[in-house]
Order: C-alpha cells, then structure tokens, then sequence
C-alpha cells in the first residue's frame, strides 16, 4: 500500500487535491455572476439562481450512480473521463445561446463534476495505508474550499472585464490543462478489487441508514445548514450590487474570501470535539451561524463580511461535526451511509432559493434574515435533540463501564494477595 510522505502518496495526494480544486472551481464560478445574469439574461432573481441550484441538484444524484458504479468498473477512469466533461462544458457554457439552454448545460455539468468527489477517497481507501489516508483527507477537504473560493473570485475578476462567456471560457481552459496535469499525476490503481454491483443490497442499505434517526438527524442537519449558508452568499450578491454598495463582479468574487473562515472553523473542529461531544459543537456552529446572520443586517460593509466570515466558520464547523457522525455512528455500509449525507447536502443546496425567494421578495435582506433564522433554528433543536440522546446513552452504558471497572478491581485485588502472602512467606521460611 502507498504510505505518507512517499513519492507514491505526494503523486496521488497532490492529484487528488488538484481534481477536487478543478471540482469546485467548475461548480461555484456563476454565483458572484448571478446579478450579471439576471440582467443580461432579463430573468428574477430565483431563475438566476438556478444557474447554481441545478447544478448541485445534479451533483447529488450523481453521488448515487458513480459510488457504486466505481465498485465495479473502477475508479480513476471515472475521475480522468468526468474532470475532462466538466472542463469542455464550461467552455460549452461560453457559447450557450440563451439562458435555458445554460440551465441545461450547468445541469449536465453538475452531474459529471460529481463524479470524482463520489469516488476520490474510495480510492484513498483502496490505495493507502491508513497513516497516508488519514493525512491524504485532510488536504483533499482543503482543497474544496480553495476550489469554491478561486471559482468564484476568478469567475468575478474576468466577468467584469471580459462578460459572462469569458468567466466560463477561462474556468474551462484552466480545467483542461489541469486535467492533463491529474492524468499524469495519478498513480495507477494496485489494489482495486471489482465488485458485482447488487441493486437489492445497495437499497436495502440506504433505506437502513434512512430509518437510523440519529443518521436521518444528521442528515437533516446537514442539508438544511447549508440550503441556508450556500444560498445566503446568493442573495447577499444581489444585495451588494444594489445601492448603496453597487459592488462590480470583481468585488462580489473577493466577498467570497471570507469562506476562508470555515477552513479555520473545520481545522478547530477536531481540537473543540476533544472537550465537547460533537452535538454540542453542532449546535454551537448553528449559534455561530445565527449570530453572524444577525451581523449582515448592518448597513456597513465591513460588519456584513465580519458576519459572512463568521457564518463560514460556524457553518463548517457544525458540518464537519455532522459528517464526521455519520462515519461513526454508521453501523454498516459506511461509504453509502456518507454518501447519502452528501446527498442531502448538495440537495438542501439546491432547494435553498425556493425557500429564500418569497422572504427576498417580500422584505428583501431582511427577509432572507428572517427565512434563515427559522431553519436554524430547527437545526439547533436537531442539534440539541442528538446532544441529549447522545447523554442518555452514555448514562445507559455508565453501569456496564462501571461493573467492567469494578470487575478490572477486583481481578487485581485477587491477584495482589497471592502476590503478598507469597513476599510473606518468603521471610518466614528465611527464619
């Protein structure tokens, strides 16, 4: 197996990260665009929208198809072939004729991007040893914020000299070269092993993982933090290129630099879970995220990315309490059991502007203020629901620790009087 630090794993690991930039850079160019949209185009504010919701729409089902389609025919073939569509759909993007044929487009794009997010850390698993896995992941997760994050500013900086085309035709230049730079870099797979693909087992369990309230929970969770969080960026961009702010597209890409907040939130999320159980730090994130909400009310432009970097930090700290969940309270089928929280994830992602769009109509921001507080709140009392179960069922296993306690005891007390009747004897036999 590939171990850390080897050439094998600086290869793979860098290839990994690369496809996973490449991923994200394809997926959240258009939303600093979506006021350019709307007007080039003459469509509401919910249809420009949708140039981001059928795209994650689509990258959610995908998760469903390419998971298990990778058990049997592979994984890297399924990286290389989808990394390559999503580059010419982006160039394709640049030429669309009208707007519902770029719908149609972003749809199809969304679904072949989620080709290699489906398979990248199966074939982690496949690879390496777990030392090398556990370090490869860390940097992957990275590397999608960095993706989101350069999507979206070079999305901006090139709309406002070149248009809209130009945004998508350096994005999907860029993918090209990257994906010849992934081809070359990836290791051939060693160890994969082909599996028949079963429908009837692979249903059978997600319908399980479905019917685990304390997965359906995170799950839950999840996917409705993010309808808030990832759509909240949407209409703040409508907001800011308004008076009295009139930010250009260039400005609206920089805004979402303040996603770097949710590195950090996710990089802290281990050490606070050390102290915390991960509901607490769930429900703690979903506070974050209220409070920095609150703060984008504010007339000032530096308060509003105050708030908006507060918000990524809350956000991706009660995310990575969620996923991490998942794996650990997933009894069997783990990879599916992940698979369908990155499901509800995506999908909550692409519901998000048909729960916004009445609020935004009715009250403007501070209506999406108002809609996002009350799916936060549910998350918080999900949060708080998985605190206290988690508590019962520790104060359920207490005794059977306590008697395995007392049981160590008493085992070492009968052993440590024939330790010192033996010491005793050993004097008196010596007089």
């Amino acid at each position: 197996m590939i171990v850390v630090r080897s050439r094998a794993w600086w290869r793979a690991t860098l290839a990994l990260c690369l496809g996973s930039l490449l991923v994200f850079l394809n997926l959240y160019v258009p939303q600093p665009l979506l006021p350019m949209m709307r007007e080039a185009h003459g469509v509401s504010t919910l249809a420009a929208s949708l140039a981001m919701s059928v795209s994650t729409l689509s990258l959610a089902a995908a998760l469903l198809v390419f998971g298990p389609l990778s058990d049997a025919i592979g994984r890297a073939g399924i990286m290389r072939l989808t990394l390559m569509l999503a580059g010419l759909l982006s160039v394709a993007l640049a030429f669309v004729p009208g707007f519902e044929m770029l719908l149609v487009l972003r749809a199809v794009q969304g679904f072949v991007l989620g080709g290699l997010p489906a398979v990248a850390i199966a074939w982690m698993g496949d690879e390496f040893d777990r030392p090398a896995l556990l370090s490869a992941v860390g940097l992957y997760i990275g590397a999608n914020t960095l993706g989101g994050i350069g999507g979206r500013v070079i999305g901006g900086a090139v709309a406002e000299t070149g248009g809209i085309s130009a945004s998508f035709l350096t994005v999907g230049g860029l993918t090209l070269v990257g994906v010849a730079v992934f081809w070359r870099l990836l290791p051939p797979a060693r160890r994969f092993e082909p599996r028949r693909f079963r429908l009837s087992e692979a249903r059978a369990g997600l319908v399980g993982h479905l019917r685990n309230p304390v997965l359906l929970g995170a799950y839950l969770l999840g996917g409705l933090n993010f309808l808030i969080f990832i759509n909240q960026y949407s209409y703040i961009t409508f907001r800011l290129a308004q008076p009295p702010f009139e930010l250009g597209e260039r400005w609206l890409g920089l805004l979402f630099l303040t996603y770097l907040g949710g590195t950090l939130g996710s990089t802290l999320s281990g050490r606070l879970s050390r102290s915390n159980s991960q509901p607490a730090c769930m429900a703690f994130g979903i506070l974050l995220l209220m409070t920095g909400t609150a703060l984008t009310l504010s007339g000032r432009l530096p308060l509003i990315l105050a708030g908006l970097t507060i918000n990524a930090f809350g956000f991706f700290l009660a995310h990575s309490m969620a996923s991490s969940w998942v794996g650990r309270h997933a009894q069997q089928d783990r990879g599916s059991a992940s698979a369908l929280y990155l499901v509800f994830y995506y999908t909550g992602a692409s519901l998000g502007g048909l729960w916004l769009e009445p609020f935004w109509w009715m009250a403007g921001w501070r209506g999406v203020v108002l809609a996002s507080w009350l799916i936060l709140a549910g998350t918080f009392a999900i949060a708080w629901w998985l605190h206290r179960g988690e508590r019962r069922r520790s104060a359920v296993n207490e005794p059977a620790r306590a008697r395995g306690r007392s049981q160590d005891v008493e085992l070492a007390s009968a052993s440590s009087p024939q330790i010192s009747s033996s010491r005793s004897e050993r004097p008196q036999a010596d007089l």
